[in-house]
């Protein structure tokens, strides 16, 4: 058994074109970001509708491939609050971590 993750989704994934697919920018509302994520629906040769997602500023890096029902169990979680932060939640900074900041 291979140690590797199972890529179950590449043979869609280099079927899937791309290049005209309507990305739209997840923002706040009101806000512009230099860099976010941004997906796309694309409809594939087998006739179903795949999400595409991937970074704003590295259009041509990688891009995620979901099957409709996970994008649907993605936007639910997000509707009932599976991801949002807690109450208490405090931000890592460099200081506060005594990391350096990481150079992109």
């Amino acid at each position: 058994m291979s140690d590797q993750p199972v890529d179950d989704k590449a043979h869609i994934r280099h079927e899937l074109d791309l290049t005209n697919a309507p990305w739209i920018r997840a923002e706040p509302e009101g806000v512009t970001l230099d860099d976010c994520v941004e997906y796309a629906f694309v409809e594939h040769t087998d006739g179903v509708t795949y999400t595409a997602m991937r970074q704003s500023a590295k259009p041509d890096g990688v891009v995620l491939v979901f099957t409709p029902s996970e994008w649907d169990a993605f936007v639910k979680g997000v509707r009932d609050g599976e991801f949002d932060l807690p109450e208490d939640f405090e931000e890592e900074t460099p200081e506060s971590t005594g990391k350096p900041e990481a150079q992109s």
